[in-house]
């Protein structure tokens, strides 16, 4: 009985030893992803192949880019998912911060298409921006992308554990980061210097980790790694002839470092993978699918190994993750941080946020660019985490030191000629959320513009506006005559000088999200004068008034891009009731103008957009003024009072009190940036037509064009032939943003 007992313990004890046998076989692995920027793209094509070869990774340590794509494989991507997500992505857009138009209001639309240069003015010092982009657009996305594990702040506990590293740049040193919030986390070790600003994390300020520890194997190793796959894709020392660029030299510095530490850490990397990617460079987004191709090609060449170890795991029971798509949000709680100088009641405003509100991330995105678009903060951070039966939404705020700027602009034209543009910009004026713009303009015409808004963001927020314009052309003597009431002087053309002095103080508020709507008085001074016709020896004087009125607005501008809209949707009405004038002609009544502007823009097929524009206006009263009759034709924006543009026709060719008008654009973008467009405009244009019925009739007034336009950093240049079949042939031509 007992040998029996004991035969009964061997074989148990046995089976145990073979068990645990057994489970010594299973190999934990451990993946590196270096550093790379745009070549980082690699990494997803390499772990195509680990997952096709069966690899199951136990632990994930990275650096930039290698974090980042990291981070999303650790919190349960698969590759084919990251593939997808990552070919959907405009990475021009999104390292480059750009903002889309619909985020902002119409005062920040105005402000910030018109300068070419901004920079930080403090005590008279200039100082420069210490990074080109803030970084919110990346911070964004993978704000959304890892939303699944937004409550995770200890990175084991993700379905991979994970890692990365990031640079203390007050003092050099590498900093391990595997808990906090993941988003802010990776946007740190990627936060590459120059290009990102950089962010604080536990009171330390962070920049990219490549800077220091490029690929952290030692580190992935103490987590418990008995084999390690390293994806190397990072550059070798460059030659003289490729360092052609300050970024270039910046990274052979780098690179100095980061190569000799490859030389002894390739050695120890079990599998390592080394994409052939020396053809791309860190900033290659535009051709991600290739880079993501070689990546996958790198990581075939080690196949055989890589399945030869996969048989040495247990399989794995990850369940791969949904990607998160088109899901809504419920906020039922805000909580700000960061905020000393703005009021909640100002970021609440711009996020446009309303508690317990069911809306999409698309929109969400939106909201939180609204609060981007002020440029009043140097990092926007937030997280979303579960709250009853929504989200909390906790933002965390640091707000730009800097309240003044100096900007400039230029521009040519063919009405007001060169112009060359010098901006002070003050913010926190008198209060936390004002700010006081003043524009002088110099060149061939002298003007300048003040605005001081007090934004208020969805609440009612308040302006002054107060501007000096001034131009001259030569005009028609039918023209003027008409609008003048001149009596017939024999001759064609006269000189006209126009000088426009306005003083405006309204209130404005957000209707429905997109529109704003606002009321307000103003204060006009207006001289219409000629030096072609004297006056003794002085020059006639046509018009000399000042006038007071109550005026009204509503405006809708969802457009994409204000001088060559491939989407969205535009509304631009007015309404001034005159009260007073101090009538240089004897001949004042109240009376009130209207008008207003539809515009429709759509891409019809790949790089072609329609876009299609109405817009009339109306005199109501019995007043005899022609002051601010319509007046159409030129080429142009931001033209003053009611001056419209007509292609076909010079500057200041119609005229009337009445008018309507329709424009069709088609615009095609043949390569980045250039375009070639064809424009038809037609009109109505004279006294009274809606009481005449000819605003209904076929047009009296057509026009066309051929242009070619460039978008460059200064604004758009453009030029174009146009004709008309009453007018004859014309050529417009402007260089930058309108001012």
């Amino acid at each position: 009985m007992k040998k029996q007992w004991f035969g009964v313990l061997f074989l148990m004890f046995t089976l145990m030893l073979s068990a645990q046998k057994n489970e010594e076989k299973d190999v934990k692995v451990g993946l590196v992803l270096s550093g790379g920027g745009a070549k980082g793209f690699a990494h997803i094509g390499a772990l195509k192949v680990l997952e096709e070869a069966g690899v199951r990774v136990d632990y994930i340590g990275g650096t930039s880019m290698g974090a980042i794509i990291g981070a999303l494989y650790a919190s349960g991507y698969t590759a084919n998912q990251l593939d997808s997500i990552f070919n959907s992505v405009n990475f021009n857009e999104l390292i480059q911060d750009q903002i889309p138009r619909g985020a902002k209001t119409f005062y920040e639309k105005e402000d910030q298409e018109r300068y070419v240069l901004t920079l930080p003015f403090d005590k008279f010092k200039i100082r420069f921006p210490s990074a080109i982009s803030r970084g919110q657009n990346v911070y964004n996305l993978l704000s959304r992308l890892l939303q699944h594990v937004s409550d995770v702040d200890d990175f084991d506990e993700l379905p991979i554990p994970f890692f990365c590293i990031a640079t203390n740049v007050e003092t050099g040193e590498p900093v391990l980061l595997d808990k906090g919030y993941l988003p802010e986390v990776i946007s740190a070790s990627g936060a590459f210097p120059s290009l990102f600003e950089p962010i604080e994390i536990d009171g330390k300020l962070l920049i990219d980790g490549g800077v220091v520890n490029n690929y952290p194997i030692d580190e992935v190793k103490a987590m418990g790694a008995d084999i390690i796959i390293g994806v190397d894709v990072q550059d070798d020392l460059a030659d003289r002839e490729t360092l052609t660029s300050a970024t270039s030299v910046l990274l052979q510095i780098n690179n100095f470092r980061t190569v000799n530490d490859m030389k002894i850490k390739s050695k120890q990397t079990d599998i390592y993978i080394q994409p052939n990617i020396e053809d791309f460079t860190v900033i290659s987004f535009n051709e991600g699918r290739e880079i993501i191709d070689e990546g996958e090609k790198g990581a075939i060449l080690k196949k055989e190994e890589l399945i030869a170890l996969a048989k040495k795991q247990k399989p794995s029971t990850a369940e791969s993750m949904q990607m998160i798509n088109n899901d809504t949000l419920r906020i039922k709680k805000l909580t700000l941080a960061g905020n000393e100088k703005y009021t909640r009641g100002y970021i609440k405003g711009k996020l446009r946020l309303k508690l317990d509100e069911e809306i999409t991330y698309a929109k969400f995105d939106q909201r939180i660019n609204n609060l981007a678009a002020t440029n009043n903060f140097e990092g926007i951070r937030y997280r979303l985490l579960p709250y009853e039966d929504g989200q909390e939404l906790s933002v965390k705020l640091r707000e730009k030191p800097n309240t003044t700027y100096l900007r400039l602009g230029v521009h040519y034209d063919d009405l007001y000629k060169s112009a060359a543009l010098v901006n002070i910009t003050k913010k926190r004026l008198f209060f936390n959320d004002d700010v006081a713009s003043f524009d002088f303009i110099v060149g061939d015409n002298i003007r300048y513009n003040f605005e001081y808004y007090l934004d208020k963001g969805f609440y009612w927020s308040f302006g002054i506006n107060s501007r000096f314009n001034s131009f001259e052309k030569d005009v028609d003597f039918d023209f003027a005559q008409r609008l003048f009431g001149l009596e017939d002087a024999g001759i064609n053309r006269i000189n006209l000088d126009v000088n426009d002095f306005t003083n405006q103080i309204y209130v404005q508020t957000v209707v429905r999200e997109e529109f704003a709507f606002g009321l307000g008085a103003e204060h006009k001074s207006i001289r219409y004068e000629s030096g072609t016709i004297l006056e003794g020896d002085e020059n006639v004087v046509f018009e000399n008034s000042d006038f007071v009125s109550a005026y009204g607005f509503l405006k809708l501008d969802t457009y994409d891009n204000r001088y060559f809209p491939k989407k969205g949707l535009f509304f631009d009405g007015d309404f001034h009731l005159y009260l007073y004038s101090s009538d240089f002609k004897n001949q004042f009544n109240e009376y009130s103008i209207g008008k207003a502007k539809i515009g429709f823009a759509t891409p019809i097929i790949n790089r072609l957009a329609l876009n299609l524009t109405t817009e009339g206006g109306f005199t109501l009263g019995a007043s005899e003024i022609n002051t601010f009759d319509f007046i159409l034709g030129g080429y142009g924006n931001d033209f003053i009072n009611n001056f419209t543009p007509f292609l076909g026709y010079d500057f200041l060719s119609l005229s009337g009190n009445s008018f309507v008008k329709a424009t069709g654009v088609l615009d095609y973008e043949f390569l980045d940036k250039n375009h070639f467009n064809f424009t038809v405009n037609v009109a109505n244009i004279d006294d009274n037509i809606f009481e005449s019925g000819e605003w209904f009739t076929a047009p009296d007034f057509t026009g066309y064009a051929i242009g070619y336009g460039l978008e460059t950093f200064i604004g758009p240049t453009e030029i174009k032939y146009s004709w008309s079949p009453e007018a004859g042939v014309r050529w417009f031509f402007n260089v930058g943003f309108w001012f």
